[in-house]
C-alpha cells in the first residue's frame, strides 16, 4: 500500500473511532437518563436498566456506524485541503479520484458490519427487549413495590407504600395506597395484603383490616369507610390499549422479526422494513464516497458552509430513506422501485459533485484575452 493510501486510511480510522465513542457516550446518556425516569415511575424495573441500555445500543450502532464514517472521511478530506496537505498529493499526480480506493478501504467492512447488525442483530435485540419488558409486565403491580418505598404505576395514578410482612403467611405488612378516579381521590391503609387472581385472569390486590378516606379535590365533601376486606383491580386480560399503542407494538414487533420471517410474510409492512435493513449499508457506502467531492473546499473561503451543507445532505438522504419505508409500507411506492431510488439518486450527485470538483477550468483572463481576439479578427 503507497503512503498515500496508508495515511489516508489510518486517518479515517483515527476519526471514526473518535466520533464512534463519542456518538456513543452521547447516545448512552440520553438512553440512561430516559431508562432511569421509566424505572422512577415504576414502568420498568431498575433491574432491567442495564440490558435494556445494552440491546438498545445495538439496535443503535448501524446508525452510528453510518453517520460515524461520513464524518469521519469528511473531516480527512476537509483537513487535507485546510492544511494544503491536498497540494502535495496533486502535485504528485494524485487527484480527487484516488481518495476513492482509501475511503472505499474503510467504508466495505464498515457496510458488512453494519448489514450484519440490521439484518441478524438489530432484530435479535429488538427480541430481548421485548421479552425483558414483557417479562416486568407480567408481574403485578404489588410485585414491584420495595418494602419501604413509594412507587408509582399507572402514571402516577397510583401510589404504594409497603412495609415488610409482620406474620407468617403474610405477602404484605401495612400498605398505604392512594387511587386518583374520576371524581374522588382515595386514600386507603390496611394492616395486611395479598394478591388474590380470579377465574377470568383478573389480578386484585386484597387488602385486610384497613380504612378507606375518600375526598374531591377542591371540596369540603369527605367519606370514611372501615373494611376487613378491600380489593384493588392491579390487572385485567380484558383491557384494551389504545390505537397509538396498538400501532407502537406492531412496529416494535416487526422490528425485531427475523429477516427470513420478512421475506416469507410478503406484506408490504415486512417488505419496508426489509428496505430499511438493506438501506442502511447502501447509505454507508454512498455517504462515505459522497462525502470526497462534499469534503474538497477552497481553504480561503472557510469550512462552515461546506460543513453545514454536507450535515443537510446526511439528514436529507437519511429522511428520504424514512419516507421510502413508509410509501411502500401505505403502498404508495413499490418495493422494486423504493430499495434502489434514494441510493440512486445520491449515488448521480456524488458523481456530479466529482465531476464538477475534477473539471478543469479555463483561467478568465485567458477567457477575455480570447474573446477580444476573436472580435478584433472579424472584418
Amino acid at each position: 500500500m503507497s503512503l498515500f493510501k496508508r495515511s489516508v486510511v489510518g486517518e479515517i480510522l483515527s476519526h471514526g473511532g473518535v466520533v464512534v465513542s463519542t456518538l456513543m457516550v452521547v447516545w448512552l446518556s440520553v438512553l440512561l437518563v430516559r431508562l432511569l425516569g421509566e424505572a422512577a415511575s415504576g414502568n420498568i424495573g431498575a433491574d432491567i436498566v442495564l440490558g435494556l441500555a445494552t440491546f438498545s445500543s445495538i439496535t443503535a450502532l448501524p446508525v452510528i456506524l453510518s453517520v460515524s464514517l461520513f464524518i469521519a472521511v469528511l473531516t480527512t478530506v476537509t483537513r487535507s485541503y485546510r492544511e494544503s496537505e491536498m497540494v502535495v498529493w496533486f502535485t504528485s499526480g494524485l487527484s480527487l479520484r484516488d481518495w476513492m480506493g482509501p475511503v472505499l478501504r474503510c467504508a466495505v467492512p464498515v457496510a458488512l458490519i453494519i448489514a450484519i447488525l440490521t439484518l441478524a442483530a438489530s432484530p435479535w435485540a429488538y427480541r430481548q427487549i421485548a421479552e425483558y419488558r414483557q417479562r416486568y409486565e407480567q408481574r403485578s403491580d404489588i410485585s414491584r413495590i420495595t418494602a419501604g418505598q413509594f412507587v408509582e404505576t399507572e402514571k402516577g395514578a397510583r401510589v404504594f407504600f409497603a412495609e415488610e410482612p409482620g406474620g407468617e403467611g403474610d405477602e404484605m405488612g401495612r400498605v398505604i395506597a392512594r387511587v386518583e378516579g374520576p371524581e374522588w381521590l382515595s386514600v386507603v391503609t390496611s394492616d395486611r395484603a395479598h394478591i388474590q387472581t380470579e377465574d377470568n385472569g383478573d389480578r386484585f390486590l386484597v387488602l385486610s383490616d384497613g380504612h378507606r378516606y375518600d375526598l374531591k379535590p377542591g371540596q369540603s365533601e369527605l367519606r370514611l369507610f372501615d373494611f376487613e376486606r378491600y380489593g384493588l383491580r392491579l390487572e385485567s386480560k380484558s383491557d384494551a390499549g389504545s390505537v397509538e399503542e396498538a400501532r407502537a407494538s406492531a412496529e416494535r414487533e416487526m422490528k425485531a422479526r427475523p429477516t427470513p420471517k420478512l421475506l416469507s410474510d410478503n406484506t408490504d409492512s415486512s417488505w419496508s422494513h426489509i428496505m430499511w435493513r438493506l438501506a442502511l449499508p447502501i447509505a454507508a457506502l454512498n455517504l462515505a464516497l459522497l462525502a470526497i467531492p462534499l469534503g474538497a473546499s477552497n481553504p480561503r473561503l472557510g469550512r462552515s458552509g461546506d460543513v453545514l451543507l454536507a450535515g443537510l445532505v446526511g439528514m436529507l438522504y437519511m429522511n428520504l430513506i424514512n419516507l421510502s419505508r413508509s410509501w411502500i409500507s401505505g403502498q404508495q411506492l413499490s418495493f422494486g422501485v423504493g430499495v434502489w431510488l434514494v441510493h440512486a439518486i445520491f449515488a448521480l450527485l456524488m458523481v456530479w459533485l466529482m465531476w464538477h470538483r475534477l473539471r478543469i477550468r479555463a483561467p478568465r483572463r485567458h477567457q477575455r484575452r480570447q474573446a477580444h481576439v476573436t472580435h478584433g479578427s472579424k472584418p
